[in-house]
């Protein structure tokens, strides 16, 4: 995937409530999900209006050895933005 196709990828890791923010956290720990799940993130994504396809058998970086997969986003807005409204959604999906 390039930068130049306009979409962001999204690692569940960004809003895993169990990670730190030195491994790989992007969202406070009050807006985080204990080991969110693709399916959530996804749904977060489509509720938000945004095209979405989850790359179930990706590995992100710091944890190669694990398959946790990714979400691609189309880019509509700061990444950082959309990571915590993901997290919102889907923690508020969960209840």
């Amino acid at each position: 995937m390039s930068k130049k196709d306009g979409r962001l990828v999204i690692w569940p890791a960004y809003i895993d409530a169990g990670r730190s923010r030195g491994e790989g956290r992007q969202v406070s720990r009050r807006d985080a999900l204990e080991k969110p799940t693709i399916d959530e993130m996804m749904a977060a994504a489509m509720e938000m209006g945004l095209q979405a396809e989850a790359e179930r058998d990706k590995r992100y970086p710091k944890e190669w050895w694990e398959k946790s997969g990714r979400v691609l986003l189309q880019k509509k807005g700061p990444k950082t933005a959309l990571v915590k409204e993901i997290a919102r959604r889907a923690k508020k999906r969960r209840g």
